[in-house]
């Protein structure tokens, strides 16, 4: 599949000596999720995705509590979710999910990042097609012939399942991802890796060293938007 996960992962969670980027970022999301429905996870599913994800990224107990109750005390704040698409250096591909106050705000942020990074903004739809968005969780302390069995007990369909370092990483259907997490659960594992929902490039491609190098900034420079969650793209970074 040619994604390195738990690198991937890491590498967002290091960029900034302080995470609180990441945190606050999770703090809206949660914020959202929990304002969308009941402020409970066993209740309310997406909340209990964003919970799960928050915690493959160590976020803390009082950011998770302070966005519910957020929630709970009816606050007027509202956001919207919107998806860009866009095009980097040599035919790189790349999808920006996005929550905001300020849609205008937003939308002028995410088209400077391209264009000031050799990249363009496309218009709905224009780069979509070219991804699959898949439901990845990964383990560790189990090998790929002992996750397959016991999804197939579970009598789980997923696309594949792949070691990875000390992980094994299942890719499954976005609708199948809590029955993925349930199976290991039946079956004693309370801890995860990874557990995402994401959108998985068809086809990836590699970049000469001084496109690489114009990507990885222009990427850099979006996920550093306040308003910027999620950055999916087509480009093997070699990790």
């Amino acid at each position: 599949m040619g994604r390195k996960w738990n690198n991937i992962k890491e590498k967002k969670a290091s960029k900034d000596a302080n995470t609180s980027r990441i945190y606050a970022k999770f703090g809206v999301e949660i914020f959202v999720a929990a304002k969308q429905g009941e402020p409970n996870p066993e209740s309310n599913q997406a909340l209990r995705f964003v919970l799960e994800r928050a915690k493959t990224y160590n976020v803390p107990r009082h950011i998770i509590d302070r966005a519910i109750e957020k929630a709970k005390g009816g606050s007027e704040e509202s956001y919207t979710e919107l998806r860009y698409e866009g095009f980097g250096p040599n035919g790189s591909m790349v999808i920006v999910d996005a929550l905001t106050n300020n849609v205008n705000r937003t939308a002028s942020d995410v088209r400077a990042a391209f264009g000031k990074n050799g990249g363009n903004m496309g218009v709905s739809g224009s780069v979509a097609y070219m991804f699959d968005a898949t439901a990845v969780i990964g383990v560790e302390g189990k090998t790929a012939d002992e996750v397959l069995e016991l999804l197939m007990e579970a009598d789980v369909d997923v696309r594949d399942i792949l070691e990875e370092e000390d992980s094994v990483i299942v890719y499954a259907e976005p609708d199948q991802f809590h029955a993925v997490q349930e199976a290991f659960r039946n079956a004693g594992v309370t801890e995860f890796t990874v557990a995402e929902l994401t959108m998985l490039a068809q086809n990836e491609i590699t970049l000469p060293e001084d496109a690489l190098a114009k990507f990885e900034k222009m990427i850099d420079v979006i996920e550093d938007l306040d308003d910027v969650q999620q950055v999916y793209h087509n480009v093997d970074l070699g990790e």
